[in-house]
């Protein structure tokens, strides 16, 4: 269908400019005052009102249906495998068995790395914390080291399958990923793969920087009961995600129906096991904002994109003179490191992956390391910053209702190695993997 343009491509062009950049300052610097997900849509509002974008391009081809499918369905599953008790129980085996400090801190942190591959990273903070607390008391150890090792743990893992975050759903369906391309793809060790070698770098960087904690101390932990079908279900889903021949199947090809089947399945339990009243509460828990989010700026990348402005960027960035793709691989993960502590990592990526594509095109070079790059740059280098990742706000949020006020110091003293260890590690292998 057709739609109005008020506008020449030029002039359209420099309009939605504008209105990206004022949408994106706001994001930016005025989160505290102004929603974001109003802020996204208020932008895809106008750049389809100003006839930039019609309404019928917007929700055919702008927004990714099945991203938003699988984010609510997986969300429904993290709260039934809340509701399971599994982190719970995943958490009191640990203390059962080790008593000393470094070691059962350790094992909280990797608990916290396994967890957010399937739960929000802010939730498995909520879910380990009064384990981690407890284990600070009895250990007499410093609590803002606990909090911050979880937190930080908690955000290291967002590349690991492409369940495990926003972005990395983003790029799956960009790219035309399955489950498994995550860890083999083109012939090549992928995304997944190098993701967990730099989370093992990280987690080794924090048993040398717990060396020294070797109190030793009795800790009551209750027995807990788990409820066993979230579990099956998650392993169901992603065997399902992992097998299905998406691309073959018509038009039931899409991945954003299992993420909804999943969810309704997760609910459907949720009633039976714990009540009505028990799954509203997930759905007031859920991130539906994140759901607005997405919409609003899918739309508004989209906008950039079909005028020409991300093509118009990628070439001024090949414009520079710089003709190795290793630089730019190197450009890539590290400006999306230092981006990542102050920005969502969710409009970076939905911007970024074309750009990379363009740029790639520009060079006449594979794409993918760019990709890949760009993801875990802004996935792990969120940790930069007490503020670059929700799990790390909640964080401090707890240490300041217990009278610990997170210092700069404090704060880097635990995540910048950590940080650097993984993204340095995954920068190094995609240059000798990839380029």
């Amino acid at each position: 269908m057709g739609w109005y343009s008020l506008f020449s491509p030029d002039v359209a062009k420099w309009v939605c400019l504008a209105i990206f950049v004022v949408a994106f300052i706001f994001i930016l610097f005025f989160s505290k005052k102004v929603k974001i997900e109003t802020v996204s849509l208020i932008g895809a509002a106008l750049v389809v009102l100003l006839g930039i974008t019609s309404p019928f391009k917007a929700i055919s081809e702008a927004i990714d249906w099945d991203v938003l499918g699988l984010l609510v369905g997986y969300g429904m599953l993290a709260m039934s495998l809340k509701a399971s008790k599994l982190p719970e129980w995943l958490a009191n085996e640990v203390l059962k068995r080790f008593k000393k400090e470094k070691t059962a801190l350790l094992l909280i942190c990797i608990i916290a790395m396994a967890l957010s591959i399937i739960i929000a990273n802010p939730e498995v903070v909520i879910m380990l914390a009064p384990l981690a607390i407890e284990l600070c008391d009895k250990m007499k150890g410093n609590l803002v080291t606990y909090l911050i090792a979880v937190a930080v743990s908690s955000n290291v893992v967002t590349t690991v399958t492409m369940i495990a975050d926003p972005p990395s759903l983003i790029l799956a369906d960009y790219v035309g990923m399955e489950f498994f391309d995550f860890y083999w793809f083109q012939n090549k060790i992928s995304l997944g793969s190098i993701s967990i070698f730099c989370i093992v770098v990280a987690a080794l960087v924090l048993a040398f920087q717990f060396r020294k904690m070797n109190t030793v101390a009795e800790t009551d932990v209750k027995n807990v009961k788990v409820a066993m079908f979230p579990t099956v279900l998650f392993f169901i889903s992603v065997l399902l995600l992992a097998f299905i021949p998406w691309d073959e199947i018509g038009a039931w090809g899409h991945r954003g129906f299992l993420g909804l089947a999943t969810g309704l399945i997760s609910i459907l339990w949720g009633i039976i096991k714990n009540g009505k009243s028990s799954v509203l509460g997930w759905f007031k828990e859920f991130s539906w904002s994140t759901i607005l989010f997405l919409i609003g700026i899918f739309t508004l990348v989209y906008s950039v994109n079909s005028v020409g402005l991300l093509e118009d960027f990628a070439n001024l960035i090949a414009s520079t003179g710089i003709t190795s793709p290793s630089i730019y691989l190197a450009i890539l993960i590290w400006v999306s490191v230092l981006l990542s502590g102050f920005i969502d990592n969710v409009p970076y990526t939905v911007i970024m992956l074309p750009v990379c594509q363009f740029l790639a095109t520009s060079l006449g070079v594979n794409p993918i390391p760019f990709y890949f790059g760009v993801l875990v740059g802004t996935g792990m280098g969120g940790n930069l910053t007490p503020t670059g990742a929700t799990a790390n706000v909640v964080a401090t949020q707890m240490l300041a209702d217990r009278g610990r006020i997170v210092t700069v110091t404090d704060y880097m003293r635990v995540a910048w190695p950590f940080t650097f260890a993984a993204v340095a590690t995954g920068h190094i292998l995609l240059q000798i993997i990839w380029m």
